[in-house]
């Protein structure tokens, strides 16, 4: 007779890229590596272009699709059992008011935010738009934030981090304005034979160092991978910075064991 169980589960609210190099594929594999129970809202549809230098084709879900997805999600599983939540790409302004309001509605212990603020292919004005509302409805309700240089510097309001102490003063600076832990990747953009990152919660501030690879390579979906081990991490237990300590490891990991294609990228491999 068969019998059911109870798993650890993650929520992933994020885009499809359509090579699987980065989005909710990368994020349902992490889960899944974890031996964490995923599920999954799509946001947008991400495609390249390789007759367009491999640049974005970005087409929205639609509000109600969204509202669709997340309402039999929080329906099938409640807060006792689905208690961690990450975001990826929204991608526009009505996504972000979409997603910001079910988050509002449905408490979640633990919600992970990569701040994608830049969609490639956007007009500047859209992006912008898109930059502030992703700041201004879904950066308050994060108890976890993971972004990149380019984020770390936006979201910190500062014009450049050139080095470790820079990138720390920014990630206590996003961390004092959201409340939210920080773990703020220097990667490869510092000096130096190491890839940074920068952990900032109330209590520590801690510097995460791995040794850069293939000199200093960058990967498509090393953020995605980064962000999904935290939350996986989280709904397995573990305390934010132990989960943040163990997703760089993780993710080190997966660029040791990168797949390449015939498009001008290579992608972490989750199975590492």
């Amino acid at each position: 007779m068969a019998t059911s169980q109870t798993l650890p589960l993650a929520l992933t609210i994020a885009g499809s890229e359509a090579t699987g190099g980065a989005g909710a594929q990368v994020d349902l594999r992490t889960f899944q590596q974890h031996g964490v129970f995923g599920c999954m809202a799509l946001t947008c549809i991400v495609s390249f272009d390789p007759n367009a230098d491999w640049g974005h084709r970005f087409v929205p879900v639609e509000p109600q699709v969204i509202r669709d997805q997340l309402e039999a999600i929080t329906t099938a599983y409640g807060p006792d059992q689905l208690d961690v939540v990450k975001i990826g790409m929204l991608g526009t302004p009505v996504t972000i008011e979409t997603v910001a309001g079910v988050l509002r509605e449905r408490t979640f212990g633990h919600v992970v935010l990569d701040p994608v603020l830049i969609c490639k292919g956007q007009e500047p004005g859209a992006a912008l738009d898109t930059d502030e509302a992703l700041t201004a409805q879904v950066l308050p309700q994060a108890t976890f934030v993971t972004p990149n240089h380019f984020e770390t510097m936006s979201l910190a309001g500062v014009d450049r981090i050139d080095d470790v102490e820079q990138l720390t003063a920014a990630a206590r600076r996003i961390h004092e304005s959201s409340g939210a832990a920080v773990l703020a990747k220097g990667g490869v953009h510092l000096p130096g034979d190491d890839a940074v990152d920068v952990y900032v919660d109330a209590e520590r501030t801690e510097v995460l160092r791995a040794p850069k690879i293939g000199d200093g390579v960058q990967v498509a979906g090393a953020g995605c991978t980064l962000a999904a081990a935290v939350a996986a991490q989280l709904a397995l237990g573990a305390t934010p910075f132990a989960a943040a300590r163990s997703a760089k490891e993780f993710v080190t990991r997966g660029i040791e064991a990168r797949m390449s294609s015939s498009a001008p990228f290579q992608v972490v491999w989750q199975g590492a």
